[in-house]
């Protein structure tokens, strides 16, 4: 059984004991339990409910594992061709890992 859930704008497949890293949450805490109620699609072995927008009475149970985790360093550069200009910036996007507890539906 799997759902797709939308946390924070994202939308992830989401099943029992899978780790999530989702956009950083501000209130996070490590060992805290969070709850989402916007699930668009549940798959029960092949049965398959889709939400209008959302279904009704699902949602998913997450613990919190790391409330701050950053990704991968991104470079962004920047230049105009023989016009002497070269900017060089660099960028880690911050993450919250979830572990998926249970999934009700």
């Amino acid at each position: 059984m799997y759902v797709i859930v939308e946390i924070n704008g994202q939308q992830f497949k989401a099943e029992e004991g899978k780790r999530l890293f989702v956009h950083h949450i501000q209130d996070a805490e490590n060992g805290a339990t969070v709850e989402f109620d916007k699930v668009l699609l549940v798959d029960n072995e092949g049965t398959v409910t889709v939400g209008t927008p959302t279904v009704d009475g699902a949602k998913v149970v997450c613990e919190v594992k790391s409330s701050l985790v950053k990704g991968d360093k991104v470079i962004v550069f920047k230049k105009r061709r023989r016009k002497g200009y070269r900017r060089k910036n660099g960028h880690r996007q911050q993450f919250t890992e979830l572990t998926i507890k249970q999934v009700i539906a």
